[in-house]
């Protein structure tokens, strides 16, 4: 259903700031860590995780089905329940009195954002006419690049006031969309989605997800045949996920999605580049707060430089794209953020010099991510056809929720608990060292996104649901 041309902009505006606090939230929490350890008696930094990790898997789990379910059940009431559940989440985050608390509550949190997210989007290619559709795209993928830009440094502000802050702001600005919302978007479902998203199949991923993370972030703390139970588990249930994909008639993950060439290598790419890029970020900020003593603020600010640079590298990237291979840039961006990551690991002291120590670095590696990050995602979609670019968009940003999870998880393992400045610098060194070598696996990764002709496509039109059948595996 067509918006009037004068609410097109009101539209625009409240989609794009939905997106935007959803995804604020991935980054705006990390800054935050310290101020909510010492309010809750000098939690564990393994426990800490729990709170960028519960929001961030059950964010990548959901998304894909809550789109699919928004679909059948109409994007406007999906957005509006998940904008609801979110804003009310915040206000319990806020509220929370324990850490574990806070935990469920950023899983609250999670779900009204994968629900709100791609409802957004679903929202938004079917309010605006097909002529400025694009340019409107444009402007929602840039909310959530500027969500994760300004993150930290919002985060620094908000926490010089109190950690909870974090949180409540996120409130004014969700009732006020919510009132706009209501009141100007439309209505909108797909008439041909027949069947519901796989539930079953979205709790063995999450659980999937969530065991190996617990594993990871447990090495250090519990018996290596717990930890490595847990592994195995896993692993278990990710078997199961793919059988049940198979079968399903709308699985998570469509089968036939893979076997499109740069789809699936930019899904690898995806999950590898985050997993390090969220683990960068993450121990930039853990080293200018824990060692450097640096308040929130400060923090915030020095982080600022490396996604200042993403925008920078991601226009020159727009210009070298017609000379380069989707897969070249990104594997030049991975190999830059590489060289930050290793100048970090090299550089880095115990007495504060940030313009020699830090800044070198981060910069190298914030135009890799410019290079890198937009590409991965163009690449993404680039060979699927228009009905299926909703759905592969929400993979691809699965992928990237689950490596933030496993590139977080990985961090805390590789940091322990060490007791001295010594141990602290080697278990940064290493840190940096295993987020190079991330990267580099990354670049590696990057050369299979070259799209293949026809044969590597798949036919254009609407998505067909297969019928579940109980006995036989069904190639969709």
């Amino acid at each position: 259903m067509a918006v009037a041309p004068q609410r097109l902009g009101l539209s625009l505006t409240v989609l794009s700031v939905a997106a935007f606090v959803a995804g604020l939230d991935l980054f705006i929490v990390n800054v935050a860590f310290d101020a909510i350890s010492r309010d809750f008696g000098g939690a564990a930094l393994a426990d800490l995780s729990w709170v960028l990790n519960g929001y961030a898997i059950v964010f990548a789990a959901l998304l894909v089905p809550l789109g699919r379910l928004s679909d059948r059940l109409g994007r406007k009431r999906v957005f509006v329940l998940g904008l609801a559940l979110f804003t009310a989440a915040s206000a319990a985050c806020a509220l929370a009195g324990g850490l574990w608390t806070l935990v469920v509550c950023r899983v609250l949190q999670a779900v009204g954002a994968a629900a709100l997210t791609p409802a957004s989007l679903g929202l938004l290619l079917s309010v605006f006419p097909a002529e400025r559709r694009q340019s409107a795209v444009r402007v929602w993928s840039a909310s959530a690049a500027l969500a994760a830009a300004a993150g930290p440094v919002f985060g620094g502000l908000l926490v010089s006031a109190s950690w909870r802050w974090v949180f409540l702001v996120n409130i004014p600005v969700g009732v006020l969309a919510l009132l706009v919302a209501v009141r100007v978007l439309p209505e909108s479902r797909e008439a041909t989605a027949r069947h519901l998203p796989d539930l079953a199949g979205t709790c063995l991923l999450t659980g999937s997800i969530g065991l190996l993370a617990l594993g990871l972030v447990k090495v250090n703390d519990w018996s290596a045949g717990l930890t490595s139970t847990l592994v195995v588990a896993a692993a278990a249930g990710g078997v199961a996920f793919w059988r049940r994909s198979l079968r399903h008639p709308a699985p998570v993950i469509e089968p036939a999605l893979l076997r499109v060439r740069a789809f699936a290598w930019s899904n690898v790419t995806a999950l590898v580049f985050t997993a390090a890029f969220a683990a960068n970020l993450l121990t930039a900020i853990l080293w200018m707060q824990q060692v450097w003593d640096y308040s929130a603020l400060r923090t915030g600010l020095g982080v600022a430089p490396g996604p200042l640079m993403v925008p920078v590298a991601a226009l020159v990237a727009g210009r070298l794209a017609p000379r380069f291979t989707p897969g070249a840039l990104t594997a030049a961006g991975c190999l830059l953020c590489a060289v930050g990551a290793a100048t970090l690991a090299l550089s880095i002291g115990r007495t504060p010099h940030y313009a020699t120590e830090l800044l070198p670095g981060w910069l190298i590696g914030g135009a890799g991510v410019g290079l890198a990050l937009p590409t991965i995602l163009a690449s993404a979609t680039a060979d699927l056809p228009e009905a299926r670019f909703s759905t592969g968009s929400a993979v691809v940003n699965m992928s990237r929720q689950i490596g933030s999870v496993l590139g977080i998880s990985l961090l805390i393992a590789i940091l322990g608990t060490p007791h001295t400045y010594d141990a602290t610098h080697r278990a940064f060194v290493h840190a940096w060292v295993a987020i190079g070598a991330l990267m580099l696996l990354g670049a590696v990764a990057a050369l299979g996104m070259a799209p293949r002709p026809a044969a590597g496509r798949l036919p254009a039109g609407p998505v067909e649901e297969r019928p579940a059948h109980p006995l036989r595996r069904e190639n969709p």
